[in-house]
């Protein structure tokens, strides 16, 4: 059986999908400012 794609590891999805991550880049930017505006409880994982 080959080994499943999803491997959590919560330091890794922090720094990839987290909102500090998100915040540096312009298109991180857009993408926070896109979920706040549809009212999303969490912006960033």
């Amino acid at each position: 059986m080959p080994q499943r794609t999803y491997q959590p590891n919560k330091r890794k999805r922090a720094k990839t999908h987290g909102f500090l991550t998100r915040s540096k880049t312009p298109s991180g930017r857009k993408t926070i400012l896109r979920r706040a505006r549809k009212g999303r409880a969490k912006l960033a994982v």
